[in-house]
């Protein structure tokens, strides 16, 4: 691994791709949808198309929506309600220059060939604005109701990132558990980029070297310090193991901005309630452990939500590239 963060590359793949994630800073993100439901799973989405635009307007790096085909009680969190391609249609249509994430993809629970024709889609419409997070999935009810197996999930998981990456090829052969091309048909259309930007969640049920080796970035959650600083080098240290470039590391946030902008942090559920001068303190230190970009969640804070999304653009993002 690199000792320095900002003398690394990543590879030039979409234009969301290249602009939320630039070696050695940090940009920031919002986690859909765009509201308070600390009391129930399931948000209401009034004012979501409003509140998405406003994100673009005010200079927020990504909106990120989530895969959640089944509201599961334990799970305790709906999501944004909508299926995430169908949504994505509807943000690109609203938004401008944004930059449209999933977080994530449920891949065993669905065929890649369609993951590969809604996203490549997604990221035509929205001229190159998608960013496609991955994952094996944590809710163990789901996969009866869709008659996959739990267990296997990680090998379904290996081949569907496989299969995605083959039909971003021209006419690809390719066969595994999914099926098989032969070379004489072709999907479209295909990403505006490269390929479409893999991000691949935790684990994902793989080898630590495989996530490294086949992703184009990493995510992960928020942890203190010192143990977000050894994961990070440990994953960038793969990546140098196995590609000339380096890859992005990303992680979610849930905040509750109060009022007063130097009040001490107080814990909750994957972050901490606290002021912007900690919230800006705590984002360059992820920042420096070589963190790319944050996705902050707003689903139990206090506040008015266009008024903190506005405090966040005025006295956060100046700070934080976009």
């Amino acid at each position: 691994m690199l000792d320095n963060p900002s003398e690394s590359t990543f590879a030039q793949i979409n234009k969301a791709y290249n602009s939320v994630f630039q070696p050695g800073r940090l940009s920031v993100g919002l986690v859909v949808p765009l509201e308070t439901y600390d009391q129930s799973a399931v948000p209401t989405m009034d004012q979501h198309l409003e509140r998405a635009k406003l994100a673009d307007d005010l200079g927020f790096g990504a909106l990120w929506l989530r895969d959640v085909p089944f509201n599961v009680p334990s799970f305790g969190d709906a999501g944004q309600i909508y299926d995430p391609f169908v949504y994505l249609g509807a943000l690109a249509a609203s938004t401008q220059t944004i930059a449209l994430g999933v977080a994530s993809i449920v891949l065993p629970l669905r065929h890649p060939a369609h993951v590969a024709k809604a996203a490549a889609s997604a990221d035509a419409i929205s001229g190159g604005r998608l960013l496609l997070g991955v994952a094996s999935g944590d809710r163990p009810e789901e996969y009866p109701a869709l008659d996959m197996g739990f267990d296997d999930r990680g090998k379904r998981f290996r081949d569907a990132v496989d299969y995605i990456r083959a039909v971003g090829r021209s006419y690809p052969e390719f066969e595994n558990s999914f099926g098989s091309v032969s070379g004489g048909i072709d999907m479209l259309p295909k990403p505006t980029g490269a390929r479409l930007p893999l991000l691949i969640t935790g684990g994902s049920r793989q080898a630590p070297d495989w996530v490294a080796q086949n992703g184009d970035g990493w995510m992960t959650y928020p942890r203190d310090a010192l143990s977000q600083a050894k994961v990070v080098a440990d994953y960038r240290r793969r990546v140098a193991d196995s590609s000339p470039q380096d890859k992005p590391v990303m992680q979610s946030l849930y905040i509750d901005l109060v009022d007063d902008p130097d009040a001490a942090p107080r814990p909750i559920h994957l972050g901490f309630r606290s002021g912007t001068s900690f919230l800006r303190q705590y984002l360059n230190e992820i920042q420096a452990l070589g963190v790319n970009h944050v996705a902050l969640n707003l689903r139990f804070n206090t506040a008015d939500i266009e008024t903190t999304m506005k405090r966040l653009a005025d006295e956060i993002l100046p700070d934080f590239s976009s």
